[in-house]
Order: structure tokens, then C-alpha cells, then sequence
């Protein structure tokens, strides 16, 4: 079998997230090809663990790979928030949960979805194919100024506004069904000297039509609670994230979870009696080595959080 992606920080999460009972359960809840899920069997021959992830081309891949692993893997079709949303209350609670919050290179290159500016496939970019709008009716169908907003909040483009109004322009004459035809109009739009720059001008247009098209910063804080919540105590939940929106999210949300006191900041004493939830593992996101990016260049904006869920007697707060 081909191995399209690369799997990111995979030595930094073998040792953070590593198995501290004789028998562990992991959920590696954005399955992918396998890597990760691979790495950790391979590493911890006690351990088991459940793959979760909404496309189910990319789960058969990983079922080949995972094959030689036997019942120590077993795999949940769907989003992985609900997949922690139905987890069974009967059911061994996790021991580690890893999200990575990347798009795999498998879905850029092998998924025929338009993830890729380069490529002349349909304008899809669906995580999963079967559900809900495609970034060919976003484009062909918001009005400019819901657009240049998107582009500008998901993207951080700095042309949202110029690229926007050539979309529009553009889609009166001919509706956009391809990714290159999108990529061409964006190349367009922006000034001669954007277009040559580190990254092709249409990169950050085509990151923020992926986010809002599988909701990717709008499920992620309810995912995080949900994980979460699954968690067994001292358990430990990572999470890897691309962009600095996604990690801003994970950032404050595993902040808050270590907070002991949730007293509004004008009160001068502490009245809520809380207690902190997780102990932080990781006190600044931990990046790539420089050999790591000379190796897989994708991995160069990759991030890891992880924290340990605290247990207060018998039971986890």
C-alpha cells in the first residue's frame, strides 16, 4: 500500500501521550491513514485503540495498514465529535485521546475533492462527501461582502475583499465547478507582486472555504469538551492543530480547563471554590524539529497541546 501523508510530530506525541497502564485505551479520533494509530501499536503492544474519522475512502486505507494489528484497532465511521457525544457510559473510558486537526496530504492529492488549487477536480473540499454544502455553492452562491468576511476570519487574507468582489464578477458569466478555475480567478485578483510570493495568492481562499465547509473552527470547541468528558482520570488528551485560529482555540480552552478559580476578574477574592480540571503538559505548544521540517515540509506550521486530566479521589472533576 501507497502511504500518502506523513504523520506530524509523531516522536513528540509518543512520549507525551504515552501509555501509563499495563492495559490502555487510546481513541485517535482524526484516524487518517493510520499513522499515528500505527506508531503507538507498534510502540505499546498492551495498548488498543479505536480510529474515528468521517471519510470513509481514507478509513479504508487505514484498515489495510492497520490490518497486522489484529482487534487491537478497531474503527467508528463518523465525526469523532460524535463519536465522544454516543460514547456508551459503560464502555473502558480512554486513557489518551489525539486529535490531529490536519487535512491529510491523501485528501490534497488522492480524494478527487478540489482540496488542492493546483488541481482541475471538482470544487468540493467535503471531508465527508455525503453531507452538507460543497465550497463550489459557497462560491457560487454567497453575496461579496458574507464572502470577503469568510475569506478574511478563516483565511487571514489580506485581499478578501478584492478576491470576493472577482468571485462574484467572475460567477456571473460562468459558475465555478473546478478547483483551477478558482485558483486562476483568485491569481487574478490580487496585485502582481502578491502573486509571487512564499505561498501561491489563492492558499489562504482555499484554507478558509475548507474550514467553513466542514465547520471546522465551529465544532472544535464542543469536540474538546466532548473529548474531554470521555477522558478516564489522569487521562491524557493531545491535540495538534495548522493554523493559529485552531491553536488559539485549543490554547485558551485547555487554559481554562487548568484554571482552578472561575470568579469574574473584578471579584478581589475567590467565592466559586472551583477546581482546576487538567494539568497542563505542555506549557507553550511544542512545533517541529528543524530535521522534521527538512524531512516533511507540511509539518512546518504543526503544534501540539496536551494536558492530563486531574482526579480528585475516585472521581474526575
Amino acid at each position: 500500500m501507497e502511504i500518502v501523508h506523513t504523520s506530524v510530530l509523531l516522536q513528540e506525541c509518543l512520549t507525551l501521550l504515552a501509555p501509563e497502564n499495563p492495559v490502555s485505551l487510546m481513541v485517535d479520533g482524526t484516524l487518517g491513514e493510520g499513522g499515528h494509530t500505527e506508531a503507538f501499536l507498534e510502540k505499546f503492544p498492551d495498548l488498543r485503540i479505536i480510529g474515528v474519522d468521517a471519510d470513509i475512502r481514507i478509513q479504508a486505507r487505514a484498515r489495510e495498514r492497520l490490518s497486522p494489528f489484529g482487534d487491537r484497532v478497531v474503527f467508528y465511521s463518523g465525526w469523532s465529535d460524535a463519536f465522544f457525544s454516543e460514547y456508551p457510559a459503560d464502555e473502558k473510558r480512554p486513557d489518551i485521546i489525539l486529535l490531529d486537526l490536519g487535512i491529510s496530504l491523501f485528501h490534497y492529492e488522492k480524494s478527487g475533492r478540489g482540496f488542492s488549487f493546483r488541481s482541475d477536480e471538482p470544487l468540493d473540499m467535503r471531508l465527508d462527501p455525503n453531507s452538507g454544502e460543497s465550497a463550489a455553492d459557497i462560491v457560487n452562491t454567497m453575496g461579496e461582502t458574507a464572502l470577503a468576511d469568510l475569506i478574511y476570519q478563516f483565511g487571514e487574507e489580506q485581499y478578501s475583499r478584492r478576491i470576493a468582489k472577482a468571485i462574484v464578477e467572475s460567477r456571473k458569466t460562468s459558475k465555478f465547478a473546478t478547483a483551477r478555475a478558482l485558483a486562476d480567478c483568485i491569481y487574478g485578483a490580487v496585485p502582481g507582486n502578491y502573486r509571487h510570493g512564499r505561498i501561491h495568492p489563492a492558499t489562504k481562499t482555499f484554507q478558509a472555504l475548507r474550514i467553513a465547509v466542514n465547520n471546522e473552527l465551529s465544532r472544535l470547541p464542543g469536540l474538546l469538551d466532548l473529548a474531554f468528558g470521555v477522558l478516564a482520570p489522569t487521562g491524557k488528551l493531545g491535540v495538534i492543530t495548522f493554523h493559529s485560529l485552531e491553536d488559539r482555540i485549543v490554547k485558551n480552552h485547555f487554559r481554562n480547563l487548568a484554571k482552578a478559580c472561575t470568579c469574574p476578574p473584578e471579584v478581589p477574592i475567590c467565592r466559586c471554590g472551583g477546581r482546576a480540571k487538567a494539568e497542563l503538559l505542555t506549557r507553550k505548544a511544542i512545533g517541529p524539529t528543524d530535521e522534521e521540517i527538512a524531512r516533511n515540509s507540511p509539518s512546518r506550521s504543526a503544534r501540539l497541546r496536551v494536558v492530563r486530566k486531574i482526579a480528585y479521589g475516585d472521581v474526575s472533576v
